[in-house]
């Protein structure tokens, strides 16, 4: 089975989303969807071996409004799994 993150929520500028079968040590990172530019401030490391979890990451100042995508990557680096797009306003 493929690995899976899940986009829920931006509250209060934060994103909420849950994923699955995401290995530990894989990094999740926020993606203009425009330019395609990763926010390296958005990196989150996974650390529980748990295959269902959530995650919280806070968007940061300079973040513009626009379409984004949440993706995992694994420990070498290569693309594992993405959200939907959603707007950040």
């Amino acid at each position: 089975m493929k690995p899976l993150i899940s986009f829920v929520e931006i509250e209060n500028r934060v994103i909420i989303a849950k994923y699955q079968r995401l290995m530990v040590s894989a990094k999740v990172v926020l993606v203009e969807q425009a330019s395609g530019r990763q926010l390296p401030e958005t990196l989150t490391r996974i650390v529980s071996p748990v295959p269902v979890g959530a995650l919280r990451i806070r968007l940061p100042d300079g973040a513009k409004p626009g379409t984004y995508f949440l993706k995992a990557l694994n420990g070498r680096g290569e693309d594992v799994a993405w959200s939907v797009d959603f707007e950040v306003g």
